[in-house]
């Protein structure tokens, strides 16, 4: 399968970036909108054990992987994680992820070239 066709696992960090920050307040959602303190943070050990009981590819693991030891907003997981997807040229395989808006909308953090 060539970067460039969707991948069955189109989508699966997207998932796991849901399921991470599933039951946030909104508080917290607009306190991550905004960058300002408040936020939810997960753990990196939260990031990869999640990503690991869906069973991600080794590609998309490695993706998970690539995370530096540190806690992550919501906004700066998705950040990170499409930064290591774009590094690979694998956005149009599996798919970036976003950052979901307290309006409905959301905001792609997607590597553009």
């Amino acid at each position: 399968m060539s970067s460039r066709e969707k991948s069955p696992y189109y989508g699966a960090l997207q998932q796991v970036v849901d399921s991470l920050f599933a039951d946030l307040t909104e508080e917290e959602r607009i306190a991550d909108m905004a960058g300002t303190p408040g936020a939810r943070k997960v753990r990196r050990l939260d990031v990869i054990l999640a990503a690991e009981a869906v069973d991600l590819p080794d590609e998309l693991q490695e993706i998970v992987n690539l995370l530096p030891p540190s806690t992550f907003t919501r906004r700066r997981l998705c950040d990170q994680l499409n930064s290591a997807v774009g590094g690979h040229a694998w956005g149009q395989k599996y798919g970036t992820v976003t950052v979901g808006c307290t309006t409905g909308t959301t905001i792609s953090w997607a590597i553009r070239s």
